[in-house]
């Protein structure tokens, strides 16, 4: 554990209670993509398989049982909450969310650090949550508007991995070269697709005007 490693838990956190605030408080899941919920909370129990083997911490433990729990309630809610399912954006959320899940599996089984059952399933959630946010971004660009909540949400999330690439960086400068590939292209993939929506959040918070994405 070190200070960049807890920023970028912290960050993910609070993205999620960010987003379960909006979807509770406001009883709408507007501009939200379930496509990409669903594929976060694959990702998160692919990862966890280990915990109810490997003991870590209560820390470690506590963060794996609250990523997957929260997920799982924010795809409840956008799935069957008789108020917030309708106000899903069905029509614009129209990512092929499957593509990137055989995309992730067969990179997976190709590219791994063992080609063990648990290797492979970190592997393939490495691989998926690095791309696990483009329904979002391609949906927050077809509505163009993007509310303050949701627009904070999709921020954290792009700090939580940048957080998470200087924790790779002081791992390798002080734990003897510590490195997993895997994890450092993912990562650094994953920033890159929030460029653009940094860009933008920028300058809406520069100018204090409401965050719009270009079509």
């Amino acid at each position: 554990m070190n200070v960049f490693r807890f920023l970028g838990d912290m960050t993910h956190l609070f993205s999620v209670v960010v987003l379960l605030l909006k979807i509770y408080a406001t009883k709408s899941c507007s501009g939200v993509s379930r496509k990409t919920q669903e594929l976060y909370m694959v990702v998160f129990v692919a990862r966890y398989l280990d915990l109810f083997t490997d003991y870590i911490s209560l820390y470690n433990s506590v963060m794996k049982v609250v990523f997957i729990t929260s997920s799982a309630a924010i795809v409840w809610y956008m799935r069957r909450h008789p108020q917030v399912r309708r106000t899903y954006d069905k029509d614009q959320d129209t990512f092929r969310h499957v593509v990137l899940l055989a995309a992730a599996l067969v990179l997976a089984l190709l590219f791994n650090e063992r080609f063990s059952f648990r290797e492979i399933c970190w592997a393939f959630s490495i691989y998926l949550e690095a791309v696990a946010i483009l329904p979002q971004l391609v949906l927050l660009q077809r509505s163009r508007n993007v509310d303050n909540l949701t627009g904070q949400y999709v921020f954290f999330l792009g700090a939580y991995r940048a957080f998470y690439i200087l924790n790779w960086i002081y791992r390798y400068l002080t734990e003897g070269h510590h490195s997993r590939w895997i994890s450092w292209i993912a990562g650094l993939v994953q920033t890159a697709l929030y460029a653009d929506f940094f860009y933008y959040y920028f300058l809406s918070w520069k100018n204090n005007v409401k965050l719009e994405l270009p079509a």
